[in-house]
């Protein structure tokens, strides 16, 4: 495909560079010599100095024979507005990022009525993560597929658990579950186990379990099911408003503490029914004095790395919370990948994955057959969903007996809403969607998983 990007911050710079390996034609906007400079001395790709919003510099970047364009730059006007002169000038599909919290309520007319392809907020999308892992007390991270039915969990084998040692080819007949393995991560790397690959403590493992075995078989591998209930956010900017809403809404009750006492003004009419504490997060006595060691979900969402790192680890000592941890930049993040700060936010990465997945859905409208990807590890493991068509060669062949690539599973198979937890005699057939796990980034058809 042909992308305009406008806008080389960090979520232009995210998405260039998973875009470029991906193989699309980019052309990069941008007002910074500099940032254009750094990014196509990186990658493969074209840029044009100068601002979205400039018929005659979205005609230099060629916006007349483009596919897509994507303004993400750090104002919400210039994106809307720039997507719009695309659309009139070329008719091509436009994303726009829109982050200002007085717009959600209008997202859905904006997307309508300007016929932009989708609008996103970065704020609120990672809001909803966060809040799917507090749902699942157990999971580091939940990728849904088919619309919601089915989930992909990842997991930490906990200390002394009884998948430490077991098989894979022992964990349903021992377990008495019908959950599948997918992936296992260990020291760095990355494997779809086989049935005599053995499980240690501190894997980090990829599931999918039907919903209703789901508390059941967390409870029999050593892993927490209580329903978390209360909250404590540090750090009142837009995610934790929007966090906290979603959370109050299911029930959930949340202390957001905040240093600017405006702001905490602005969250009491917002929230009504949340705690809004004016203070300093850092301030250990105020976190003893508000709860911390009784709070069950912990987040860190100051708008400082240093911070949040410091918070979520003082918690991680005082509380048996569940950590969640904003962290933007992405210098050292093998060391901080490490650390005992629970589960790492990054609102940039989130964006640029749900706007890679919209482009593979787009691909489907335009020849391919993907419907969602997950990228399960950066640029080293994805989880795809294909729509199987009635030309497929993959059709009415058991999977045992199909000759798929290596390090590939078919994990799942949705038929008319109806849930297969595949085998070796299952088939596919036509209109199903089948979930790919594989350590083969880049497949862009069904027919792309045999060997």
């Amino acid at each position: 495909m042909r992308i305009i990007i406008v806008g080389c911050g960090k979520v232009g710079s995210e998405l260039a560079g998973q875009l470029s390996a991906a193989g699309h034609d980019l052309t990069l906007i941008d007002l910074s010599e500099r940032r254009l400079d750094e990014l196509s001395n990186t990658y493969d790709l074209a840029t044009v100095k100068g601002s979205g919003t400039s018929y005659h510099v979205l005609r230099e970047a060629g916006v007349q024979d483009t596919d897509l364009l994507i303004a993400v730059t750090t104002h919400d006007e210039i994106n809307l507005l720039s997507c719009l002169i695309a659309r009139k000038a070329s008719g091509c599909h436009a994303i726009a990022r829109v982050r200002d919290p007085e717009y959600v309520s209008d997202l859905g007319f904006i997307r309508d009525e300007l016929g932009i392809s989708m609008v996103i907020n970065p704020e609120l999308s990672t809001a909803r993560v966060v809040s799917r892992l507090i749902r699942f007390p157990s999971a580091i991270r939940v990728s849904t597929f088919a619309r919601g039915r089915i989930e992909l969990l990842d997991l930490k084998i906990p200390h002394e658990s009884r998948l430490d040692g077991m098989a894979v080819c022992e964990v349903n007949p021992l377990l008495r579950t019908d959950v599948l393995l997918c992936m296992v991560r260990r020291d760095g790397q990355t494997y779809i186990p086989k049935g005599d690959f053995i499980l240690r403590e501190n894997d980090n493992i990829t599931v999918i379990i039907p919903p209703h075995e789901q508390s059941e078989f967390f409870e029999t591998v050593g892993l927490p099911v209580k329903r978390i209930s209360s909250a404590m956010l540090v750090g009142g900017g837009k995610i934790s408003y929007f966090l906290a809403k979603i959370l109050l809404d299911s029930g959930i009750s949340v202390k957001i503490i905040e240093n600017k006492l405006e702001r905490c003004e602005a969250l009491s009419e917002m929230l009504p029914h949340a705690t809004i504490i004016y203070g300093d997060g850092t301030d250990r006595n105020l976190l003893d004095e508000e709860g911390l060691a009784t709070c069950e979900a912990f987040a860190a969402l100051t708008g400082m790395d240093e911070e949040n790192i410091l918070l979520s680890l003082h918690a991680g000592r005082h509380s048996h919370a569940k950590l969640f941890t904003k962290v933007n930049r992405v210098n050292f993040e093998e060391v901080i990948e490490n650390l005992p700060i629970g589960t790492i936010i990054r609102p940039k990465q989130t964006t640029a994955e749900l706007i890679g997945q919209h482009i593979r859905a787009m691909q489907n409208s335009m020849g391919s057959n993907i419907e969602t990807l997950y990228k399960i590890v950066a640029d080293k493991a994805e989880a795809l969903e294909f729509r199987v068509r009635g030309d497929s060669p993959v059709l009415g062949i058991p999977l045992e007996k199909l000759r798929t690539r290596n390090n590939l599973l078919v994990a799942c198979i949705n038929r008319n809403g109806r849930i297969i937890m595949p085998r070796g005699k299952d088939t596919l057939e036509a209109g199903d969607t089948v979930i790919i796990v594989t350590t083969h980034t880049g497949l862009n058809d069904l027919k792309d998983i045999l060997m």
